[in-house]
């Protein structure tokens, strides 16, 4: 997700746009990184708004 970040709007606008700091942010997408809930849903829905992509989650069948 760091590298997805830095290639589109980058850690500072991110930041700005979540109200969130942006050493803050780095820590969280870190390797040892443990965002919250609600900061990793409202990272997604930035990045989502940013680049006019919509992700969706879906359960898989399972095979027998």
């Amino acid at each position: 997700m760091r590298d997805f970040i830095n290639a589109t709007l980058g850690f500072p606008a991110l930041a700005e746009k979540t109200s969130i700091h942006a050493k803050t942010l780095h820590k969280m997408l870190g390797p040892k990184g443990n965002p919250t809930a609600a900061n990793l849903f409202r990272i997604l829905a930035c990045l989502q708004e940013q680049e006019g992509i919509r992700l969706q989650v879906r359960a898989a069948r399972a095979v027998a």
